[in-house]
């Protein structure tokens, strides 16, 4: 007669107990079989948390270098990158017949009674020299006075370029910490005058750096390291950069809501541009929160596809399982017999195979889990990214794993119960 624990009348907290010491012992007598299905399982699992603790690490970054610039801030733009643009079979896009924004509007826009500030900006790129050293195609910024106020991070030297030399149009730049350090070294930027090429005019332009300026560490400021931000004056003037992807960032008043800036903007824009009732913005408006909801669109789609692709590890441990557990199932046979032959009914026999399988699953989502948190651990570690495992994500992890190892293991558990007490007990 079989050693194994009795479940006869047994209560569903003993049984759950003494079908996971009947799991445990599996496991431990077959144990090539049972750690190639808790690999195929781990593996699955640890994908799915590894991929949970990335993206929440990129959402909580994005979200804090949002915050840090402003949540209720917003800008005005010609185009609307959170609306998914559709082409009407033209070489060009929808919103290329749209007005660029002019720095007249951003003027007449900080005017509102509603708006504390408004910023006009355009990005572009731009070659600089210093001495015999070039650097090529450097991200250059035009941007009105007062950017720091709305840009995370500290001057390391120098200072801002004030409103009086926008509307002068000097020749002034300020320099993030990374570019300085490549143009000069250690040698203290403020004060020199760098070279920028004019292709526009065949020339070279020079521009006294004025402060060099280290953005806070973000997920975005590995990429972008190096840059320069110049009065958009002399960016459009000196340096004939163009203008027609310019923005507006807004900054409404402390005492105001958001969405009451945005109206009057909105209403201040359409005024300005002479739209009729019944003529659609040749604008756009966008704030914080839309853009936060067109990444977390972007990120669940991504995370579903990894999620899919991460499925294939448990259905690699679930296929596992049926194998493991048709062979414990033959191997046992005689102590099914035995079971019922002394009053174990079809639904225990059932519980115990079904608790062995999901044992079986669950450990090795015990197993991805820690390897998942190790991931975790060492993107926080080594990439400015605050990697953090959500509590839903391990959630998820095991009831995946303990469904996976119920379902897969029910064709064996079904068949373990349908054993006829004196078959199995002549079994060989």
């Amino acid at each position: 007669m079989s050693d194994q624990p009795d479940l006869r009348g047994a209560s569903g907290a003993s049984a759950l107990t003494e079908g996971l010491a009947i799991a445990w012992d599996a496991v431990t007598a077959n144990k090539v079989r049972s750690a190639l299905t808790i690999l195929g399982v781990a593996v699955g699992v640890s994908v799915v948390m590894a991929i949970a603790a990335l993206v929440t690490g990129i959402r909580t970054s994005v979200m804090s270098a949002f915050e840090s610039a402003g949540p209720n801030n917003f800008i005005v733009t010609r185009i609307d990158f959170t609306a998914i643009q559709i082409s009407d079979g033209s070489d060009r896009p929808p919103w290329w017949n749209r007005p660029e924004i002019e720095p007249e509007e951003a003027r007449r826009i900080g005017a509102l009674p509603t708006v504390s500030d408004a910023l006009y900006l355009f990005d572009f790129q731009v070659d600089l020299a210093f001495e015999s050293q070039r650097l090529d195609e450097i991200m250059g910024r035009g941007f009105s006075a007062g950017w720091p106020a709305y840009t995370p991070g500290t001057f390391l030297a120098g200072r801002d370029f004030t409103p009086a030399e926008v509307n002068q149009n000097r020749a002034v730049v300020v320099l993030s910490s990374g570019l300085a350090e490549n143009l000069f070294g250690q040698r203290d930027p403020v004060g020199r005058v760098i070279r920028v090429p004019n292709d526009f005019r065949g020339t070279q332009e020079s521009f006294t750096v004025i402060g060099v300026f280290e953005p806070e560490e973000n997920i975005f400021s590995s990429a972008f390291q190096n840059f320069a931000i110049f009065p958009w004056t002399a960016a459009v003037r000196r340096l004939r950069q163009s203008s027609w992807q310019a923005q507006i960032l807004v900054v409404p008043r402390d005492s105001v809501s958001p969405a009451r800036a945005q109206d009057d903007v909105i209403a201040a824009m359409r005024g300005m541009r002479g739209l009729g009732p019944s003529e659609e913005n040749n604008f756009a408006v966008m704030a914080s929160a839309q853009i936060l909801e067109l990444f977390n669109r972007l990120t669940a789609v991504f995370f579903l596809v990894i999620l899919l692709l991460a499925s294939a590890g448990l259905l690699v441990g679930g296929v596992g399982v049926v194998g493991i557990m048709l062979i414990s199932v033959t191997e046992r046979t005689r102590e099914v017999g035995v079971r019922k032959a002394v009053g174990a009914t079809r639904r225990e026999i059932l519980w115990q195979f079904l608790v062995e399988s999901s044992f079986l699953t669950s450990f090795g989502a015990a197993v991805g889990m820690a390897v998942g948190f190790g991931l975790a651990i060492a993107v926080a570690a080594f990439t400015p990214l605050p990697a953090e495992i959500p509590v839903w994500a391990v959630v998820v992890a095991l009831v995946m794993a303990a469904l996976t190892g119920m379902l897969f293991g029910l064709l064996p558990a079904y068949r373990a119960s349908r054993l006829q007490p004196v078959a199995a007990l002549r079994h060989e």
